[in-house]
């Protein structure tokens, strides 16, 4: 891209637009400050290099202007000598002389031209420039306050996140307590149960060689009859 043609985007932009459209403003303000920087230079060395044209072109132009009238005065010694085909001839090289001044003369004033443009173009670009300034520290402020405060809630929603599983973690460590002591007292019911059942056991046992004695004693015992 031309640096005329760049420095005319920068110029007719709308940094507001493209700030809007940006993903990360503060970068964007920042590539186009460089930008405008890097452009500003360009404008200048260019103003500089014309402003030397034209002092050229002065010098020359004054150059001319000094053979017109040193031509002039030689055609007119060569009239007053009578050698008109030397005065003729020192009026073709002042006609030359001119018409060499006009054209440098022309190119003078559209050097001047330019100049005027530039010159304008580099106000206006200082302007554009002042404005990226003063938005990219605004930006930086809202984005280190921006970048606080979201420091500040994360810190917070840690905090809370903690708090919440801290709290979880001592209602589960209760919960384990308690069902601890369910637990104890169910392991003492079947210990109870096993001694139960133990007994009944023991009990049917001696149920049963109880009946067997006294069915023993009966076979035993004499008939009364006889």
């Amino acid at each position: 891209m031309g640096m005329f043609s760049r420095l005319s985007d920068i110029i007719n932009s709308n940094l507001n637009a493209m700030l809007d459209k940006a993903e990360d403003p503060q970068k964007v303000v920042r590539l186009i400050i460089q930008e405008m920087e890097d452009t500003l230079v360009e404008v200048r060395s260019a103003a500089a290099r014309a402003i030397a044209d034209r002092k050229e072109l002065e010098r020359r132009s004054a150059a001319a202007g000094r053979e017109v009238e040193e031509w002039q005065r030689r055609a007119e010694l060569a009239v007053s000598k009578g050698r008109d085909d030397l005065a003729a001839a020192a009026l073709a090289e002042k006609q030359r002389s001119q018409d060499e001044g006009n054209a440098l003369e022309r190119q003078r004033n559209e050097l001047d031209s330019g100049l005027a443009k530039l010159n304008d173009d580099i106000a206006a670009l200082q302007g554009k420039l002042a404005d990226a300034r003063s938005r990219q520290k605004s930006l930086e402020r809202r984005h280190n306050t921006a970048a606080q405060r979201l420091e500040v809630r994360r810190r917070v929603h840690d905090e809370r996140v903690n708090n919440a599983l801290g709290r979880m973690d001592y209602y589960e460590r209760r919960l384990e307590q308690l069902e601890g002591k369910v637990e104890s007292y169910d392991l003492g019911k079947t210990q109870d149960l096993h001694r139960e059942f133990a007994d009944l056991e023991a009990g049917e046992r001696v149920q049963d060689e109880l009946t067997a004695l006294k069915a023993r004693l009966a076979g035993n015992k004499p008939n009364a009859a006889e």
